[in-house]
């Protein structure tokens, strides 16, 4: 029946269209292809009255947890001899925001938002769309084939692993340090805590010798401060406008 399915939406289904672009970026054709739409519909796409099954956010959240899940279990057999804490580093610079919205943008996954969502897309949507295309693999195909498709058509297509050992994406540690050596002082100020997506976010500004350089706003505040103090190297001249 599945199969069925599959030879429908990829010959004759008003999304068939879809349906032959998703083949190549998760290496088969969805049965469901209406869980694949959805992946690709921001909210700001759907309708307030409609907010709660008409967006990407719930299917966001299972890939989250999915694709956390599949990096940890491809370190821990990738490192056989590393530590718990080199593991976390590694997952941590993979799975965080920055990262997932390059491998959106490598994947092409903004043409597919452009035909799904009315808005301008941020580099933010890229990220989460690829969150919530590996919870609709999930859901549709399970967790053996969505591993595979995670490990073959995203980390080993789209990730590069051994450059990703020796960078150091601690930049308020970075920054930390070169303030000692250059005898300068470095503050963190709270700016603002609001709400946004009905979540807690956190506006933060890195001062230098209590002049800002820069601010950043996030979910985390530990997050927001590293944004800020990578934004505050680049207007130092310690990192190039190409690295941030």
């Amino acid at each position: 029946m599945r199969f069925a399915f599959r030879l429908y939406n990829y010959y004759f289904s008003k999304d068939r269209s879809l349906a032959r672009r998703l083949r190549p970026l998760i290496g088969f054709t969805p049965s469901n292809i209406s869980i694949f739409k959805l992946a690709f519909s921001h909210k700001s796409a759907s309708s307030e009255k409609a907010y709660a099954i008409q967006n990407n956010e719930r299917l966001e959240y299972l890939g989250d947890a999915v694709l956390g899940t599949i990096v940890a279990e491809y370190l821990f057999q990738k490192y056989p001899n590393s530590n718990e804490g080199f593991l976390t580093k590694m997952r941590s610079k993979i799975v965080k925001r920055k990262s997932l919205n390059m491998i959106g943008d490598k994947m092409g996954l903004d043409v597919i938002l452009s035909e799904f969502n009315h808005t301008r897309i941020s580099r933010s949507m890229l990220g989460n769309a690829v969150e919530a295309l590996v919870g609709a693999v999930y859901l549709e195909k399970g967790y053996s084939v969505t591993s595979r498709f995670v490990v073959n058509k995203v980390l080993r297509s789209y990730v590069n692993i051994h450059e990703l050992e020796h960078f150091d994406d601690n930049y308020k540690s970075q920054l930390l340090e070169w303030c000692q050596k250059n005898g300068q002082a470095v503050s963190y100020k709270l700016l603002a805590r609001y709400k946004y997506e009905k979540r807690d976010r956190f506006k933060v500004a890195v001062m230098v010798n209590g002049k800002r350089l820069a601010t950043a706003d996030d979910f985390n505040k530990k997050s927001a401060e590293q944004t800020a103090s990578e934004k505050a190297m680049v207007a130092l001249g310690i990192l190039s406008e190409e690295d941030y």
